[in-house]
C-alpha cells in the first residue's frame, strides 16, 4: 500500500527526524540512507546517473526517492579561524602531488598529498605531523584556533534541504583517531604514543581546548544533531587506546552538548566488536554506521545487547545493496533491525551505498519502513 499519511513521501522528513531523536515520534522510525558515495563516485567518473535520475542534484535525488538525508553539509556553518600569525601556502610539486606548508612563529608543518585518478579524495604522501617538532606546531595552532557561526550558510542550506532531514554536523575527530586518520597515519601514530607520550597528551589537550570552543558555538546554534566523525575501527583504536584517550573526551563532550539539548552520536564504521562493551560508558545517545555481518564483525543481536536503549543509526550492511545479495536478504535485514531497535532507530546504510549499488533497492526498504510506521 502507498499514499498513506505516515509514508515518508507524505511527511516533512526534517520534522520527523527531529521528532524521532527527541523521542516524540510516536514510535515511528526514520529511513535515512546515505548515498553520497554512490552519487559522487559517478560524478567524479563523469558517469550520468541512471534514468529517471539523470541530471539531478543530491537534494533532487533524495526528493525523487522520497527518503531523508543525514545533512552533514551544515558543518560548513561552523567556521574555523587560525591564529593570524599562521601562514598556509600550497604549491604543486608534480603532476599528481601538491605540498601544503604551514608556517608559524614556533615552527613549520609540511604535508604532501597525492591526487588519485579513481577518487576525489587525496592521499597523504608526507603526513602533516611526522616528528615531535611538527606535533608541537600542531598543538600551538590548536590552542589558538577559534570558531564562529555562519548564519548565511545555515539559511542557504536550510533552503536547499528543506523537508529532507534535520540539520546535522560532525565535530572534529577525537585525539587518537585524528592522529590515525588526519595527522600521522596509524603506524607512525602508534610509535608516537609510545615514544613521546607526554607530547601526544599535550597535543590531545590542545585539541580538547579548541573543540570545547567549537562546542560553545554548537550549543548556541540551532543545530541539534551532532556527530563525532571518528571512523572508529577497533583493530586500530583498541579498547585500551579508546579507554585511555578517547573515552574521557567522549564523556566530557557529551556532558557539554547535552546541557544544550543536543542529540549526540559517534561514527564507528570499522570492526566494532571489541569496543561495543564500552558503548554505554561514552554518554552518547547513539552510534552511527555499526556494520553487522557479513560485512562487519558483529551480529545485530550483539549490537542490541551492547547498546541497550541507545539509538542505532544505520545498521543495514552496504553490501546488501549490491547484486551479490538478494533483495529478500535486504528486506529481511531491514525488518530484523526494526524488530530489535525501534523506536530508538534511524535506519540507514552502514556505511554508504557503493558506486556498484542498485539505487532502486532504496525503495524496497522505504516500503518496509512505511509499512511499519503505518502499523502504529
Amino acid at each position: 500500500m502507498t499514499g498513506r499519511p505516515t509514508d515518508h513521501r507524505n511527511v516533512d522528513l526534517t520534522a520527523l527526524n527531529l521528532d524521532v531523536i527527541a523521542g516524540r515520534g510516536g514510535g515511528r522510525i526514520l529511513w535515512q540512507p546515505r548515498i553520497l558515495a554512490w552519487y559522487h563516485d559517478k560524478e567524479f567518473a563523469g558517469q550520468p546517473l541512471p534514468e529517471p535520475y539523470t541530471g539531478m542534484t543530491l537534494p533532487q535525488l533524495y526528493q525523487a526517492l522520497g527518503v531523508s538525508n543525514r545533512v552533514y553539509d551544515f558543518g560548513a556553518c561552523y567556521q574555523s579561524h587560525e591564529d593570524p600569525q599562521v601562514r598556509i601556502t600550497q604549491r604543486e610539486v608534480s603532476t599528481t602531488d601538491y605540498e601544503v606548508l604551514v608556517e608559524t612563529p614556533v615552527g613549520v608543518q609540511r604535508a604532501i598529498y597525492r591526487r588519485s585518478p579513481n577518487s576525489p579524495w587525496h592521499m597523504p604522501v608526507k603526513w602533516p605531523i611526522s616528528d615531535p617538532a611538527e606535533m608541537k606546531v600542531a598543538a600551538w595552532r590548536e590552542e589558538r584556533r577559534t570558531w564562529s557561526w555562519d548564519q548565511a550558510a545555515y539559511d542557504n542550506l536550510c533552503a536547499t534541504w528543506k523537508g529532507l532531514g534535520a540539520p546535522a554536523m560532525f565535530i572534529c575527530r577525537t585525539n587518537v583517531q585524528k592522529l590515525f586518520v588526519e595527522d600521522m597515519g596509524v603506524e607512525e601514530a602508534v610509535f608516537a604514543l609510545h615514544d613521546y607520550p607526554s607530547l601526544c597528551r599535550r597535543y590531545f589537550e590542545a585539541l580538547s581546548v579548541t573543540q570545547e570552543r567549537l562546542i560553545e558555538v554548537i550549543n548556541a546554534s540551532p543545530i541539534r544533531y551532532v556527530n563525532f566523525g571518528d571512523n572508529v575501527h577497533a583493530r586500530l583504536c583498541t579498547p585500551e587506546l579508546f579507554r585511555a584517550y578517547m573515552l574521557p573526551v567522549y564523556q566530557r563532550r557529551c556532558e557539554l552538548l547535552h546541557r544544550a539539548g543536543k542529540f549526540v552520536h559517534a561514527h564507528w564504521d570499522g570492526d566494532c566488536g571489541p569496543l561495543l562493551p564500552l558503548a554505554r560508558e561514552t554518554g552518547l545517545d547513539g552510534i552511527e554506521a555499526i556494520t553487522p555481518v557479513p560485512q562487519g564483525d558483529v551480529t545485530l543481536e550483539e549490537v542490541k545487547s551492547a547498546l541497550g536503549d541507545m539509538f542505532l543509526i544505520d545498521g543495514i550492511p552496504a553490501v546488501y545493496f549490491d547484486r551479490t545479495f538478494s533483495e529478500q536478504t535486504l528486506v529481511d535485514c531491514a525488518r530484523r533491525i526494526i524488530d530489535l531497535f525501534a523506536p530508538n532507530l534511524i535506519l540507514g546504510v552502514s556505511d554508504e551505498v557503493s558506486a556498484t549499488g542498485e539505487i532502486e533497492r532504496i525503495r524496497l526498504v522505504t516500503q518496509v519502513v512505511d509499512d511499519y510506521n503505518a502499523s502504529l
